[in-house]
């Protein structure tokens, strides 16, 4: 394939990609039909890099769909219409199918063999992002490396990690799942501090 596909062209052969169900390198088959989920155009300004698709969006093919969504959103400052227009935005999870449930009823961690077969290729067809948004704790280590303090230790960089002399320029989230409520309260710097920055800098490479 060439070094630099478009990225429409690397989504398309993802979306039909069966690697997890029929070969998968890393534990069982995918329990569920693969529905890779992906969003974005050659043109994106800003990459939302997120974990995995949930329930909703395996159900309805389309990413956040949910309250995470809801949640997300608003810390962004988006409408639907603008989150959902790979022209402006792309959405790029470590795994692209739904992983599947765990014991407890969770989610299962993204699959591995999707970032390794996959996640090169798609960011080498968005050479016009200025900003990625790097959600949780597998994203972050796949684009920041593993960091001293875990995910929160990686967020509360996010000042410097956002000052680097970097192309595209990178600002760490937390996942906005309900799951994280305990963490929002505990960290309060988080909505006074950073999501200001975070919807000015939105604002500023969408053109808003």
């Amino acid at each position: 394939m060439p070094a630099h596909a478009p990225f429409e062209d690397t989504a398309a052969r993802l979306r039909a990609c069966r690697l997890c169900r029929d070969s998968p390198l890393y534990g069982p088959p995918l329990p569920q039909e693969p529905r890779p989920i992906v969003q974005g155009s050659t043109g994106a300004r800003l990459c939302v890099a997120s974990q995995a698709p949930g329930t909703r969006a395996h159900r309805t093919g389309m990413p956040f769909t949910d309250p995470s969504g809801v949640r997300l959103r608003s810390w962004l400052g988006l409408d639907e219409a603008r989150f959902y227009d790979p022209a402006q935005v792309a959405i790029v999870p470590m795994g692209s199918c739904f992983p599947g449930l765990d014991a407890k009823g969770g989610d299962r961690p993204p699959r591995r063999e999707c970032a390794e077969r996959w996640r090169a290729e798609l960011f080498s067809g968005l050479p016009n992002l200025e900003l990625i948004l790097v959600i949780g704790q597998y994203a972050q280590a796949w684009h920041l490396g593993r960091m001293e303090g875990g995910l929160t230790g990686t967020v509360r960089r996010w000042r410097a990690l956002l000052d680097e002399p970097r192309r595209p320029r990178v600002l760490p989230l937390p996942h906005p799942s309900w799951r994280n409520n305990g963490w929002l309260k505990r960290e309060p710097w988080f909505e006074a501090d950073l999501l200001p920055v975070l919807k000015a800098e939105v604002a500023r490479v969408l053109g808003a």
